[in-house]
């Protein structure tokens, strides 16, 4: 929305990946469908799939995925207190101990790099959802990393702005 105060200021995106790089992008839909079969198997509720989405999109600035999670979590019936309190899920009393070990789990995953996903994170998981569950989890968080991956890097895909939600 603009006013006659404020201008939204586009960001441009840089490679039509999807165009330059079908198979690959087709692969990543496929391996996101297959995480997403996982979660169904483990009984794992569609409201949480798609917070850990965006947690995992917030961390690593993909904007186009936190729009589109933010939004696909309150179809799924998640409440915008609870959508709006994930940033700060660790200080927020509005997630259960099972959300919060998941949430931790992604947090863990998608700093690899500076956490090396330490053993008491997949624990935590393993306890709350069992091992089918925690194996869904695992792939659910890797998939999303891959698309903030391309969404970061390439910025194929725009975030339309909205009026309501």
């Amino acid at each position: 929305m603009t006013t006659a105060t404020s201008t939204i200021v586009p960001v441009a995106s840089r490679l039509d990946f999807d165009a330059l790089a079908p198979v690959f992008s087709r692969a990543v839909g496929e391996l996101d469908d297959a995480a997403t079969a996982q979660l169904d198997l483990a009984g794992i509720d569609a409201g949480l799939r798609e917070l850990v989405r965006l947690r995992a999109s917030q961390l690593n600035g993909c904007a186009y995925c936190v729009d589109l999670h933010s939004r696909a979590a309150r179809t799924h019936g998640v409440t915008a207190q609870r959508v709006d309190a994930l940033a700060v899920w660790t200080e927020s009393g509005l997630f259960t101990a099972a959300e919060r070990a998941a949430f931790a789990l992604t947090e863990e995953m998608t700093r690899m790099s500076e956490t090396h996903v330490p053993e008491e994170a997949v624990t935590a998981v393993v306890d709350a959802f069992g091992e089918d569950g925690a194996a869904a989890l695992i792939s659910l968080v890797i998939a999303i990393n891959v698309w903030n991956a391309i969404g970061v890097t390439a910025r194929p895909w725009r975030v339309a702005p909205r009026t309501a939600d």
